[in-house]
C-alpha cells in the first residue's frame, strides 16, 4: 500500500498566511495563537512541504524598523535552511492597511497609487533576496461597491501602467521574475476588477512585456463565480500562461472558504490533478488554504498533510484512469478520427472545396454512440476505490 508521502518534484508549497492563519473571521476573533515565520517553517519542515511563500508583511510587519527587518530576515533564512525549504513565490499585501481602502494600483488618489508601486518594488526586493522567481498579484481591493466611484476603463489603464512599471523594474534589477495574476470575482470588494482568470488572459497581451506575465488561478475564486476551475486552468495551460496555481476547495457560490484541497468537490479535484499531470505542469503547487477555525496546531499539521496527501492519492487515481483498458476503449469509441477532420486544421481554397463537397450525413452523425454515462460511472468507481 503506497504511503502517499509528498513528492518534492511536485513542489508543494504553503504560505506563511495559510498554516499561520489564526482562525479569525468576520464574526469572531482569533482561536489560535499567532506563530512566527520561523515556527511556520518548522511546521512545514515537519510535514514534508517543499517550500513556503509570503506577502511582504507576513514576514516583516509594515511598521518594522530597519533593524527589526534585518533580524527577521536573518532568522527566516536560517529557518529555511534548517527545514530544507525554498521560497518559489512572493507577493505584496496591497489590501490590509487602511491606505488601500479604495484600492492600490486603481486608487483614485495618485499618491496612493505611487505608494502601492513603491511598496511592491520593496517587496519584490525582499522576495528576490529570499530566492523567489514568481511574483503574484492579487488585487483584493482593486474594485468598487458602486460604479459611481470609479471609472472602470480608467482603472484598467491604471492597473496596466503599474504592471508595466513593475515589469521594467524587475528587468532593471535582473530579478528574472515571472508575474502571475490572480483573479477573484468579489470579497473583500463588492466587485473586483479582473474577476476571472479569462479576464487576465485577455489583459496580458496589452502589456509592454506579456512574455513575462501569466496567471495564478485559484480553485476557490473560480468556484465562487460558479465556474468550472478545470476549464480555467486548461485555458491558461493552452495559452502557455499557467505560471503558478493555488489549490484549495470551495462550495460553489459561497464566500471564500479556502478549504483543504479536495475537501468539498473531490471529482473536480480529481480532474484538476489529472489535467496538471497529463500536461506535465512543472510549477509550484501552492496550497492557498486554511485549516478549519476549530483546529489547534496539531490539527493544522493534519490539514497541511491532508492537502498534499489528497493530491498524491488523486495523482495515482489519474494514472489508474489513464491505464484502465475499459475507459480507454470507451475513449476510442468517443473520439473518432476521420480524414475529413484533417481538412479543417488549416484553411486553403482546396481544403474549403473538399469540405464543401464532403458527404457528411447529419442524421447518421447524430446516431453515433456517445457512452458518456458509462464513462462517468467508471470514473466514479475509480475514485471510490472499487475498480
Amino acid at each position: 500500500m503506497p504511503d502517499f508521502a509528498p513528492d518534492s518534484k511536485l513542489k508543494f508549497t504553503f504560505g506563511l498566511w495559510t498554516v499561520g492563519n489564526i482562525g479569525r473571521d468576520p464574526f469572531g476573533g482569533p482561536v489560535r495563537e499567532a506563530i512566527s515565520p520561523v515556527q511556520i517553517c518548522d511546521l512545514l519542515g515537519e510535514v514534508g512541504a517543499y517550500g513556503v511563500n509570503f506577502h511582504d508583511n507576513d514576514l516583516i510587519p509594515i511598521d518594522a524598523t530597519a533593524q527589526e527587518a534585518e533580524r527577521i530576515k536573518k532568522d527566516f533564512k536560517k529557518a529555511l535552511k534548517d527545514n530544507g525549504l525554498v521560497v518559489p513565490m512572493a507577493t505584496t499585501n496591497l489590501f490590509s492597511d487602511p491606505v488601500f481602502k479604495d484600492g492600490a494600483f486603481t486608487s483614485n488618489n495618485a499618491r496612493v497609487r505611487a505608494y502601492a508601486i513603491q511598496k511592491t518594488m520593496r517587496a519584490m526586493d525582499l522576495g528576490a533576496e529570499m530566492g523567489a522567481k514568481i511574483y503574484v498579484f492579487w488585487g483584493g481591493r482593486e474594485g468598487v461597491e458602486s460604479d459611481a466611484t470609479k471609472d472602470p476603463v480608467e482603472s484598467i489603464k491604471r492597473f496596466r501602467e503599474a504592471i508595466n512599471f513593475l515589469c521594467k523594474y524587475s528587468i532593471s534589477q535582473r530579478y528574472g521574475y515571472r508575474f502571475a495574476f490572480e483573479a477573484k470575482p468579489n470579497e473583500p470588494r463588492g466587485h473586483i476588477y479582473f474577476a476571472v482568470t479569462g479576464s487576465y488572459l485577455a489583459f496580458i497581451p496589452t502589456l509592454d512585456h506579456p512574455e513575462m506575465c501569466g496567471v495564478n488561478p485559484e480553485v476557490a475564486h473560480e468556484h465562487m463565480a460558479g465556474l468550472n476551475f478545470v476549464h480555467q486552468v486548461a485555458a491558461a495551460l493552452e495559452a502557455g500562461k499557467l505560471f503558478h496555481i493555488d489549490l484549495n476547495d470551495q462550495e460553489f457560490g459561497r464566500y471564500d472558504q479556502d478549504f483543504r484541497f479536495g475537501q468539498a468537490n473531490l471529482k473536480h479535484a480529481f480532474f484538476l490533478v489529472k489535467l496538471l499531470e497529463d500536461y506535465k505542469y512543472n510549477g509550484p503547487r501552492h496550497f492557498d488554504a486554511h485549516a478549519l477555525r476549530t483546529a489547534n496546531y496539531d490539527d493544522v499539521k493534519a490539514f497541511a498533510r491532508g492537502c498534499m496527501r489528497t493530491y498524491m492519492i488523486l495523482r495515482e487515481k489519474a494514472a489508474q484512469w489513464n491505464d484502465d483498458k475499459e475507459i480507454q476503449s470507451l475513449l476510442k469509441t468517443i473520439n473518432q478520427d476521420d480524414p475529413i477532420g484533417r481538412v479543417t486544421k488549416k484553411f486553403s481554397s482546396a481544403n474549403a472545396k473538399k469540405l464543401l463537397g464532403a458527404p457528411l450525413d447529419r442524421v447518421k452523425l447524430a446516431e453515433e454512440p456517445l457512452p458518456y454515462e458509462r464513462l462517468d460511472q467508471l470514473t466514479m468507481e475509480v475514485l471510490m476505490g472499487v475498480r
